[in-house]
């Protein structure tokens, strides 16, 4: 039967549009369970007496990163932290002048301790290793993570997130955003790691956190020890943060942190070659998250791409187009609103609108990256 001679019956129609409404009830359902949780959340800030900020140790991961420590590394040493803090730079086998430039920041910041890992020809090893030793390394229990090539937002950026640990919270899960820059490819990169924070933020506040990003991320070193570090998926490459948090976080033991001076910032990937090698690679942990969280996830992406498919095939019948053309503003209106309060809260109002296009394509691309992941994490030895 060929597609111009096929024209659906009304009982057709019917199960088509009960199908719609009921795909159309979940995504709602998600916008209103998770995210507009997280709506009404995120402009509540911890107050914290300035004599309980515990003292923190600041981790950081360097691999070649002599111009990004340069650059960055004095927005770290310099933040405004009411209480004590150190930095804690692990030279990983670099072969560049990283050794060089942590020595010369030692001479005037005596709060900065940096260790090497030899480079290694036949000993070849990932992050975990280099984190493993730079949470040793730490003198305080309150560890704080970040990139090597991060900035911080604030001078501010330490403060909020040790207010994270009030309450006796283990881990605190920030948020890292890209620098906004002009081009479709930039604006795909922030808003896909939008849609990343807000997932995660929201579903922690469910009770069900399942991920975090090395970029911006807090926990203590008794719980690291408490789960064995990095043991238990010592074998993957990638993991040192969202595979983590799956074994180490509880219902009531996370916190989030959502004020914009708590933010990093990150140069994002200059080609969508680089994007998709960067994001292949962060995909290769998914398929190790609990059974709950990949039911959770898989549902709200199956059911929105199902909507759209269905959608944009049966409004090509101008009988049923008003009703497909109905349950789409339904839903646009549902996603515009709660997008809009969100992306106007996290100061990224340009995103509200664009996610009107990439709601269907984005999940698309990262399903055909999923695929290619494995064979992708084989090549990267560090991430």
């Amino acid at each position: 039967m060929h597609f111009t001679n096929f024209i659906p019956t009304s009982e057709i129609w019917l199960y088509v549009f009960v199908a719609l409404s009921f795909l159309l009830f979940i995504q709602v359902f998600y916008y209103f369970y998770f995210f507009q949780k997280l709506n009404r959340f995120i402009n509540r800030q911890s107050k914290t007496d300035s004599n309980k900020y515990p003292p923190l140790s600041v981790v950081i991961c360097a691999k070649n990163e002599s111009k990004n420590l340069k650059a960055n590394l004095p927005y770290i040493l310099n933040q405004e932290y009411p209480g004590e803090f150190e930095v804690i730079v692990v030279n990983d086998a670099s072969e560049d002048e990283t050794e060089l430039i942590l020595a010369q920041f030692k001479e005037k910041n005596k709060h900065l301790y940096y260790t090497s890992i030899p480079y290694d020809k036949i000993f070849q090893h990932g992050k975990k290793l280099a984190m493993t030793i730079g949470i040793k390394a730490a003198k305080n229990n309150h560890m704080v993570f970040t990139d090597a090539d991060c900035i911080p937002a604030t001078n501010n950026w330490l403060k909020h997130m040790a207010e994270g640990f009030a309450e006796g919270k283990e881990i605190v899960l920030g948020y890292g955003i890209y620098k906004k820059q002009k081009g479709f490819l930039n604006y795909w990169i922030r808003f896909d790691t939008f849609t990343i924070a807000m997932q995660y933020f929201s579903y922690a506040l469910r009770g069900i956190a399942y991920m975090g990003v090395g970029r911006n991320i807090a926990y203590t070193k008794d719980l690291f020890y408490k789960h064995e570090g990095f043991k238990k998926h010592q074998h993957i490459l990638s993991g040192d943060d969202d595979l983590f948090i799956r074994d180490a976080a509880t219902k009531s033991n996370v916190a989030i942190v959502t004020h914009p001076d708590s933010y990093t910032i990150s140069e994002p990937r200059k080609s969508f070659k680089e994007w998709r090698r960067q994001k292949s690679r962060h995909l290769t942990t998914s398929p190790h998250y609990k059974s709950k969280i990949k039911i959770i996830l898989g549902i709200e992406v199956l059911s929105r791409q199902l909507f759209w498919a269905l959608s944009l095939f049966f409004i090509f019948f101008p009988t049923f187009a008003p009703s497909i053309f109905l349950l789409i503003i339904i839903k646009l209106l549902v996603q515009t609103l709660v997008l809009n309060a969100l992306t106007k809260k996290t100061r990224q109002r340009d995103l509200t609108f664009g996610g009107i296009i990439l709601d269907f394509i984005l999940p698309l691309v990262t399903g055909l990256l999923l695929l290619g992941g494995k064979r992708q994490a084989k090549k990267s030895k560090w991430t």
